[in-house]
């Protein structure tokens, strides 16, 4: 069921900025760099206001300046009278580039075999030629952070920018160790196991947790001795998280999981993310007391128990906020991780605001990840990853006019544009019987 309604609304929401993209034909079709001038906009910077009848220059990757009545020589003038200029979008948990159709099982490369793989690199997963990627960008999502999945450790995800022929070139910069943390809950539905049972793997998936974790400790003590060590990668990996080299993402949903990810994490100086975070609603000021900041999502799910309130996966984010947490949003998607603006706006909808909803796609992501000197708002010297909209672009009546990754103007084209323009107007069209 939630499956059949997360394929509905994604199809639904999708059809909006599909058919709205459509109409803007591409002048080239090829990401192109070189020197900009976006003129006569209003530019919602994020972290410094809105600026009205502004302009942004954009030189060599970044944003080189943003002000009234800027003149470039040799930029190209682009005019964006009456149109809004925004940070381009951050989804903080993804597959994206690791599943091009998740229905075939020669696409997907987003798990590997075992338990313990921190040491597989999502980065060097990613296709750079995945159809979803040129889908997701036009829809204004110009950053990711791809996020392998299965086992207690299953590997190491990579933020990458959605531009570049190289998983090398698409690298954002931010990379963090993926741990899901063991469930004390039952698997779905049709888990038959009794409560003791239940009790009983939880604890010995905790207990093998902890083994793993005092392993990777013993291995940095060995390692910063200068021993020599056998060929370890799965340990030498893990070990980056545990000397604070590397962030820990702990995936953890439930609410008597998340408590016992808090415990866990006391007294182990490590940096840590919690991602997921499905029942954080339940114990927000307990988060916001340990300091630990949160990727939730996705925003368009259905809730996890059955007592709760149909609309308790939207406001989830808004209540974590208000206690304190600092929030930013994932839609936890392979092929339809362009609907990040539409959770944004069910987010903002049901507590979180607007405000702070843009933010859990821009700014929030970029300080959890530590790059917010690079992303997450228009500031001069910030990279320029760039949407350029007729309105806001959580509004799904809101056009995007342009993209700008990296400095790379986008091509506003995709599969999904050039087969609706395709069959649209078709030759030889289709007679009438």
């Amino acid at each position: 069921m939630n499956r059949i309604l997360k394929t509905f609304c994604a199809a639904m929401l999708a059809l909006f900025p599909v058919a709205a993209m459509a109409q803007i034909d591409g002048e080239f079709v090829k990401p192109r760099t070189g020197k900009f001038l976006l003129q006569n906009a209003t530019v919602v910077t994020v972290t410094k206001g809105t600026l009205t009848n502004t302009s942004v220059l954009v030189e060599n990757g970044k944003i080189a300046q943003v002000g009234a009545n800027l003149s470039a020589d040799g930029a190209e003038v682009i005019d964006c009278f009456g149109m809004f200029i925004y940070p381009g979008m951050i989804d903080s948990g993804t597959r994206l580039g690791l599943v091009e159709v998740s229905s075939v099982p020669e696409t997907v490369d987003y798990a590997e075999i075992g338990s313990v793989t921190p040491n597989m690199q999502a980065l060097t997963t990613v296709n750079p030629n995945s159809e979803a990627i040129g889908v997701t960008r036009v829809s204004g999502v110009t950053t990711v952070l791809t996020v392998p999945t299965g086992g207690l450790f299953p590997g190491t995800a990579a933020l990458i920018n959605l531009n570049g022929y190289t998983p090398d070139q698409m690298y954002g910069g931010f990379k963090a160790i993926v741990m899901n943390f063991p469930s004390s809950g039952r698997r779905g539905r049709f888990d038959r196991r009794s409560d003791e049972d239940v009790k009983k793997d939880a604890e010995k998936a905790l207990k093998e947790a902890n083994e793993i974790w005092d392993n990777a400790k013993k291995y940095l003590e060995l390692k910063t001795a200068g021993a020599e060590l056998q060929y370890y990668p799965e340990m030498d990996q893990l070990s980056k998280a545990v000397s604070g080299e590397l962030p820990l993402l702990i995936v953890v949903d439930a609410a008597s999981d998340i408590q016992n990810a808090i415990k866990w994490v006391e007294g182990k100086d490590i940096k840590v993310i919690f991602s997921g975070v499905a029942e954080g609603w339940r114990v927000a000021d307990e988060i916001a007391k340990a300091g630990i900041p949160v990727i939730t999502g996705p925003v368009q799910d259905l809730p996890t128990r059955q007592s709760d309130r149909y609309d308790t996966p939207y406001a989830n984010a808004g209540k974590m906020a208000k206690a304190g947490v600092k929030v930013a949003l994932r839609t936890d998607e392979e092929e339809n991780v362009r609907n990040l603006p539409f959770h944004a706006a069910f987010a903002a909808a049901y507590g979180l605001g607007k405000e702070e909803a843009l933010k859990a796609i821009t700014i929030n992501p970029a300080e959890i990840f530590g790059i917010a000197d690079e992303y997450g708002s228009i500031e001069a010297g910030k990279r320029a990853n760039l949407v350029i909209s007729t309105g806001d672009p959580l509004e799904t009546s809101s056009q995007i006019h342009h993209v700008f990754i990296d400095g790379y103007r986008i091509p506003m084209s995709n599969r999904h544009i050039r087969l609706y323009q395709e069959f649209l107007e078709r030759s030889p069209g289709l007679k009438a019987n």
